[in-house]
């Protein structure tokens, strides 16, 4: 596979064409992004850190059945994709009010939700990516009634794998939002989920002291987060952040420059969604632990 001409180059991610007209390259870049893009940073670490987290997560939802364009991770910013025809639309769906849900229904931050509740956003930045209905979609062509059903029930069940999967990670899915479209080799075919899961699209509390864990720590420059980042229940995989893989002297010392140039809550949000990902990898790693343990006892009872 060959990475070829820039095909795009978004608020955070840079896709490029490859030599197989039905594959791309997503590039993920250290660029962070609020409201429309009127607030940016550069933060250190940030496109290694969400490229290993998308693919962990699009493995799990593989896993549980929903169909993603993810192919393969191929180096540390870079990850394989099929190429989609996307539906121009976000399907976010809100377990607790949150955002722009708070601040448009005049309801306080962090209500419980009876049942999660589903919303279309039409995706433009020059627009402000305004609500939009299941009508809309519909007259306005951007999607057919078969693809606003499938699109809800995919995003329910997204969420119905993810909320148990980070409570047991004690952190709390408070919303996300999916976007999906059809592969370019077969566009009559089934829908996919494309894009990426990552902290940017996603609200991410500590289920025990409720503190932000994702990009809203940028959004709002909220202080005082890696005190409260230690006493998240991830806290300890913050421990386990030289399991990510070695760079060159060279590549090491621009980084280290780069991070001392980022804004101080960009280079904790990093903090925190490196923390999740190793978290999860730590409670692998625990895992082969405990068998290995087995296994030494075993052998000692048969010595």
């Amino acid at each position: 596979m060959e990475k070829r001409q820039e095909l795009y180059r978004g608020k955070a991610k840079t896709v490029y064409a490859t030599d197989d007209p039905g594959l791309l390259v997503m590039h993920f870049r250290d660029d962070t992004s609020a409201f429309d893009g009127t607030k940016v940073s550069q933060l250190a670490q940030k496109g290694e850190t969400n490229n290993r987290i998308n693919a962990f997560i699009m493995g799990k939802l593989a896993a549980a059945g929903v169909a993603t364009h993810f192919v393969r991770l191929l180096n540390e910013r870079d990850s394989l994709v099929i190429a989609l025809k996307m539906i121009p639309v976000e399907c976010v769906v809100r377990n607790v009010c949150a955002g722009s849900m708070a601040k448009r229904y005049g309801i306080a931050e962090g209500t419980r939700l009876s049942e999660p509740i589903f919303e279309f956003f039409y995706k433009s930045d020059a627009l402000h990516d305004p609500l939009v209905n299941d009508d809309h979609l519909r007259v306005l062509g951007w999607a057919n009634a078969t693809e606003i059903a499938e699109m809800k029930s995919l995003t329910h069940r997204v969420n119905q794998v993810l909320k148990p999967l980070f409570a047991d990670a004690g952190i709390e899915l408070v919303d996300y939002k999916l976007e999906f479209g059809h592969a370019v080799s077969d566009p009559a075919g089934p829908l996919l989920l494309g894009d990426e899961f990552t902290p940017d699209g996603c609200r991410l509390w500590d289920l025990a002291t409720q503190e932000k864990l994702d990009k809203d720590r940028f959004r709002r420059d909220l202080g005082g987060v890696i005190e409260n980042i230690r006493k998240s229940p991830s806290a300890l995989a913050c421990r386990c952040h030289n399991a990510l893989p070695r760079r060159s002297k060279r590549a090491s010392a621009k980084r280290q420059k780069q991070e001392q140039r980022s804004r101080p809550c960009g280079r904790l949000f990093c903090s925190i969604a490196t923390a999740l990902f190793l978290h999860f990898l730590g409670c692998v790693l625990g895992v082969l632990g405990g068998v290995l343990g087995i296994h030494r006892r075993a052998l000692g009872v048969l010595g």
